[in-house]
């Protein structure tokens, strides 16, 4: 494996580097203060990011995404992990890989206007009774005709009132547990869908969640996504590229920009007659921090190799969204505690990363579900996961 950058990363990391701190980067504090990204912001670097091909990059090219293998992708959320969650979902999209599990109508309805930013998609798994319990859930889907009736609710979606429409799990045969579990496509201006108030949470400012409530929503059957009986696993075999994209790699990303920002205030700052990185105690924590992200980021880039030899890698995919979720909070915590006093007031970005890190933590299953994956995987006898058995 050589984890080194050819000349294609290289150029394209240096667009989205220099895209970010143009376009997205002063956005931030104006986000931070209203709570919401104005639309013409959004319409803006929407509309940029477009016509410079940063769009969709996980989808097929021949859908008109971007086409990215799974590491290069990463690298690519590696750099959208530097800025606010809701300039890179306006900036770069909402694509979501359940649905190239679309077919026929379901491209033209749904996969291809959320490829070119016609249209908007939330996931919408998560219950008030079922977070981590994924197969959990209440909500049901009961046939009616050709058809299905949909009743239920679902909770802290992301982006529910901006989404068009929302990639629903249901239950459709309570007698099969998790494999009577089914996928559903959800417009939201079918009749009987309604998303309630906004759930206002301790970060991620500007990305809205709320609940969606389900009354008795006719679905026609092209809104079945897959077949009947697989929405869990559809979901959990998408998930993998999430986690390690949207989850770790951002994480990763989060953290480097933390750093960069403790090393810059620990070089100027001054006390006692000396910059404050001169302090062994602050020279520590500099070190623990850069040690640790190159730690995860070599662990996330060796998954996603993986991942793109055709590995299945569901334990390896746990252990590195544990390591770096943890490894964030860690490294904003340290931030806080070497800017001091100003790393605790609003006027400065640390008070935020600080907060918009604590929940990669619980997204995308908490740290004690997959460091109970993990652990299950190596009671099973994969040692490959701590011992270099290629």
């Amino acid at each position: 494996m050589d984890f080194s950058l050819n000349d294609e990363q290289r150029i394209l990391l240096g667009i989205i580097e220099r895209f970010i701190e143009s376009e997205l980067r002063p956005l931030e504090n104006e986000v931070e203060r209203a709570g919401r990204l104005p639309g013409e912001h959004a319409e803006r670097i929407f509309k940029l990011s477009k016509s410079m091909g940063l769009y969709a990059l996980n989808m097929p090219s021949e859908l008109g995404g971007g086409g990215l293998n799974t590491l290069d992708w990463i690298l690519a959320e590696e750099q959208f992990g530097r800025t606010s969650d809701i300039l890179v979902r306006r900036a770069f999209g909402n694509a979501y890989e359940i649905l190239l599990e679309c077919e026929g109508e379901q491209v033209r309805r749904w996969l291809a206007p959320v490829v070119s930013g016609e249209r908007t998609c939330s996931i919408a798994l998560t219950e008030a009774g079922a977070g981590s319990d994924a197969a959990g859930i209440s909500t049901r889907a009961r046939r009616k005709g050709s058809g299905w009736v949909l009743s239920g609710g679902k909770n802290f979606i992301s982006d529910a009132h901006y989404s068009d429409f929302f990639v629903v799990t249901a239950v459709t045969r309570p007698e099969d547990g998790r494999d009577g579990i089914s996928a559903f496509i959800v417009d939201k201006s079918a009749p009987g869908v309604e998303v309630g108030a906004e759930q206002e949470m301790m970060g991620l400012r500007g990305t809205s969640h709320a609940q969606i409530y389900f009354n008795d929503v006719r679905l026609e059957p092209e809104c079945l996504l897959g077949r009947e009986g697989e929405g869990l696993k559809l979901a959990y075999a998408t998930l993998g590229r999430v986690r390690l994209a949207q989850v770790a790699a951002r994480a990763i990303g989060k953290a480097s920009r933390i750093l960069d920002l403790a090393v810059e205030h620990a070089s100027c700052r001054r006390q006692f007659g000396r910059r404050i990185g001169d302090f062994q105690m602050i020279q520590a924590m500099l070190a623990d921090s850069a040690a640790e992200i190159a730690a995860a980021r070599l662990n996330l880039y060796h998954a996603a190799w993986l991942v793109d030899q055709g590995r299945q890698m569901n334990e390896k995919i746990s252990m590195v969204k544990l390591q770096a979720s943890e490894m964030l909070c860690r490294v904003a915590d340290r931030a806080v505690q070497i800017f001091g006093g100003s790393g605790y007031e609003k006027s400065l970005p640390i008070e935020r990363y600080y907060r918009d890190s604590r929940i990669f933590r619980i997204f995308d299953g908490t740290s004690e579900i997959h460091r109970s994956v993990l652990a299950r995987g190596i009671l099973r006898g994969k040692g490959e996961l701590y011992a270099w058995r290629e």
